[in-house]
């Protein structure tokens, strides 16, 4: 399995365990789901629940709550109320430059930084133009430079998707 950290904070964003599509503009589009978490039954198998004075609480925890799947695998920290577009627009301009500082001081080559350059402002007017749909994420750090992760849902609008910038990932293998 790979998965795939933010270059800058280190955080665990996505794994290939999900559906990435390459939206183009050097963005990626990751599949998720809506889950329910909760509503356990802890009993332990062989266990006299009688006996131990138990039966009134059967061991379920009836708090149920439905979660983005990627959001609890990866401890991503939804941003609640959301964010302007115009202070995305400043954060997003941040997360460039230090983006680019991490893409050299990586090593990667001058062709590669200047291609993700040339497609960024691309990518930002399509996710500026959704901007209204979008919840925003970020990593478990919440590192005021890290990348910022944005979910919508497709078409169907059951099928929830994080938008990520594939320039500002490291995989690794686990």
């Amino acid at each position: 399995m790979i998965i795939y950290r933010d270059l800058i904070s280190g955080d665990e964003l996505a794994s290939d365990t999900s559906k990435i599509i390459d939206a183009g503009n050097g963005l990626w589009e990751i599949d998720g789901k809506m889950v329910t978490k909760g509503a356990e039954n802890f009993a332990l198998e062989g266990a006299n629940p009688s006996a131990e004075g138990e039966d009134a609480e059967d061991g379920t925890d009836d708090t149920k709550v439905t979660v983005l799947d990627l959001a609890d695998q990866f401890r991503l920290q939804k941003i609640e109320g959301g964010m302007s577009k115009k202070a995305y627009q400043g954060e997003l301009k941040k997360y460039m430059k230090a983006l680019t500082e991490k893409l050299k001081e990586k090593g990667t080559p001058e062709e590669d930084i200047k291609k993700f350059q040339s497609e960024a402002p691309a990518a930002a007017k399509k996710i500026l133009g959704n901007w209204e749909n979008y919840d925003i994420y970020q990593g478990e750090s919440m590192d005021e430079n890290g990348m910022y992760v944005l979910v919508d849902f497709r078409e169907d609008g059951m099928t929830p998707y994080a938008t990520i910038w594939k320039w500002g990932l490291e995989e690794y293998k686990v």
